[in-house]
């Protein structure tokens, strides 16, 4: 009777417990896995052949700006419906094509996390292809925050402390302890990594907000602003080389906000003056009223006959942890 008793009583508190673990929406997922800017498309394998795919491919893999050779926003993995289970749900970035009511939705750590799973819907091809083209914005913005966020938190394991920007520049900005200080002068810095076939570079100085005038072409001006810290700052290889803004490709501009403050985006090839040398750069030109300046944090990178996109991403990354202060 009392064995009866007690196995009543551990019913019941199996039954509150997980009443009480509902409740609290609690449940355990794994963690998220995945290379950096690796989409898992999830799509039957006729329609990733057909034009369906091909819808797909054009917003995901699109060519990225102000890049000297073509190279896709995402590297894309298919994987077949009937597949997509046990690890493989596991991906980090995951987009869902399937038919059924027309609409997109975007959900987190539905199977892991951190995790960003988009699912793409419609009763026929052309209604999914209309969703894809309606929602591209949307759906490459919440992949790229992701990674970002990602990429990031990779860097908080091991960061540089960046305390002398914080006392001379108010900046504070999350960068790897794998750069090294390459130069300190006039309250500019300049951050470096070395890599196996160059090495990248970061950036970070300040500039007068008259530099920057409304009435006059804004890329002409940031073309001339790049310019003449390159030749102060950024020797070549050789006497009176030094670093420009390549002048066959005009930088992409776009206008954006970091750390909630209006700036000015820019993408492009850099060049060296009487030397032959580029590659790929990113510039944020972030404004900064309340002391009468604007901030600059510029990536660019030196790597020959390699893939430069993962390496502007990290500089991309780090650059957005900026915190004016």
């Amino acid at each position: 009777m009392m064995r009866k008793g007690l196995l009543i009583v551990a019913i019941i508190v199996f039954a509150l417990s997980c009443k009480d673990d509902s409740a609290k929406g609690q449940r355990i997922i794994p963690e998220s896995s995945g290379a950096l800017n690796t989409v898992a498309v999830v799509i039957e394998n006729e329609k990733w052949e057909g034009q369906l795919g091909q819808a797909v491919r054009n917003i995901l893999a699109a060519p990225i700006d102000g890049l000297p050779q073509e190279e896709p926003l995402f590297s894309l993995t298919q994987i077949p419906p009937q597949v997509f289970s046990g690890f493989s749900r596991t991906n980090r970035i995951i987009i869902k094509i399937q038919k059924g009511k027309a609409g997109t939705t975007i959900e987190d750590n539905v199977y892991a996390r951190p995790q960003k799973f988009i699912v793409v819907s419609g009763q026929t091809i052309q209604e999914i292809e209309q969703q894809l083209q309606n929602n591209a914005k949307m759906i490459v913005s919440a992949f790229k925050v992701e990674e970002i966020a990602e990429k990031q938190r990779r860097i908080r394991k091991s960061m540089y402390p960046a305390t002398h920007l914080k006392e001379k520049l108010g900046v504070d900005i999350q960068y790897s302890t794998a750069y090294r200080i390459s130069k300190e002068e006039d309250n500019f810095f300049w951050m470096r990594k070395d890599i196996p076939t160059g090495y990248t570079n970061l950036l970070v100085y300040e500039i007068p907000l008259s530099k920057l005038k409304g009435s006059d072409s804004v890329v002409s001006q940031i073309i001339k602003i790049r310019d003449s810290i390159g030749e102060k700052y950024i020797p070549g290889p050789t006497e009176g080389s030094y670093m420009i803004t390549e002048k066959a490709y005009a930088p992409h501009l776009f206008k954006t906000t970091l750390n909630n403050k209006p700036a000015w985006e820019v993408k492009g090839v850099w060049d060296v003056k009487n030397a032959f040398m580029s590659g790929p750069f990113i510039t944020y030109i972030i404004e900064d009223k309340a002391n009468n300046r604007y901030v600059v944090a510029e990536g660019f990178a030196y790597a020959p006959s390699i893939a430069k996109r993962e390496h502007i991403f990290e500089l991309e990354a780090m650059i957005k942890s900026i915190k004016l202060e």
